[in-house]
């Protein structure tokens, strides 16, 4: 069984942060069209997130050649997209877009668009 380590130095620095797009986060946030976020899950989210790019890119050295932990504004620009909870909101706007194109019979469009009538017991 082969196991991986995001350290692990037989695989390129570069195809790490493709491994995760691809692989990582679409597992993690599978079904989140349907999520009710926190801001405390939002957190989480990004902490888990900035975890996996701090293993995957390593510590930076400064100008005096003190190595350092990098940066979350350092890691963002270094992965080059939008984070997890950028990611789940754009995929829960593709998801709206998808039921407001559906035929008005469909379960998903008609939850959508179903109004309550009457009133609740107290």
């Amino acid at each position: 069984m082969l196991l991986f380590t995001w350290s692990a130095n037989e695989i390129n620095r570069s195809l790490k942060p493709k491994i995760y797009k691809t692989l990582i986060r679409p597992a993690v946030t599978y079904g989140c069209e349907a999520w009710t976020l926190t801001s405390r899950n939002e957190q989480q989210l990004r902490i888990f997130e900035r975890k996996i790019l701090r293993k995957i890119f390593g510590p930076a050295q400064d100008e005096n050649g003190i190595w350092r932990i990098r940066k979350n504004h350092e890691l963002n620009e270094l992965i080059g997209s939008a984070d997890i909870v950028r990611f789940i909101k754009s995929r829960r706007m593709a998801w709206l877009g998808h039921v407001t194109r559906m035929d008005g019979g469909r379960m998903p469009r008609r939850i959508l668009e179903w109004k309550p009538m009457g009133r609740r017991i107290r």
